[in-house]
């Protein structure tokens, strides 16, 4: 366990630095949240022997992950057409967000997060943070307490609107994961799927 809080304070430290308005404007970004989520990533599979074996990369869960990664999006999509109606400070945040893109390749992006990005986190947060929590209480306290660090962990950002994206995406992940420990590969697909959709192919 001590191991496990230890990675989380790092992806604690990593992603306030990354999405803080103190400290992001000294930072690229993209290449900071590629290389965190790889260390964490490589952390995850250190520190947690046979992680590798839960993943799992065939049609069926290729169907699943774009499966899900589609309907997060339309979860999206209609969150932000509500959040609209409900709160005068939703776009202008929102648009914070898509501005971190500004100036990127699309290409470089959308490689980033699908082969990188969206992987490596999936492994961390769901392959090895969510099934240590659920094996060390069980697993509906791995579920809550690590949609909750996921949370938190953007909070940084001073960021609403973010750190409820990461609530409801992370929620939605832990919750399959939940129930289907063994479609970590499917989450894996569409969690890199959605990345590249919401931010790059097809933006809210």
């Amino acid at each position: 366990m001590k191991k496990t809080i230890f990675t989380i304070l790092v992806a604690a430290i990593l992603w306030t630095i990354m999405f803080c308005p103190i400290t992001a404007p000294y930072v690229n970004f993209w290449w900071m949240m590629t290389a965190s989520a790889c260390t964490l990533s490589i952390l995850a599979a250190l520190f947690c022997r046979g992680l590798w074996k839960d993943i799992r990369i065939d049609m069926p869960n290729i169907l699943m992950g774009i499966a899900i990664a589609v309907a997060l999006w339309g979860v999206f999509w209609v969150g932000d057409k509500l959040s609209q109606i409900l709160f005068n400070f939703a776009r202008p945040q929102v648009d914070v967000i898509y501005s971190m893109k500004d100036g990127e390749s699309p290409w470089l992006l959308t490689a980033l997060m699908l082969f990188l990005i969206g992987p490596a986190e999936e492994i961390f947060w769901r392959g090895y943070i969510q099934k240590t929590f659920s094996q060390y209480w069980n697993p509906n306290m791995g579920l809550i307490v690590t949609t909750a660090i996921y949370s938190v962990v953007h909070a940084g950002s001073c960021n609403f609107m973010l750190t409820m994206a990461a609530l409801v995406a992370g929620l939605t992940w832990g919750l399959i994961y939940r129930f289907f420990p063994e479609k970590l590969g499917a989450l894996i697909i569409s969690h890199a799927l959605w990345d590249v959709a919401v931010f790059v192919w097809f933006p809210i």
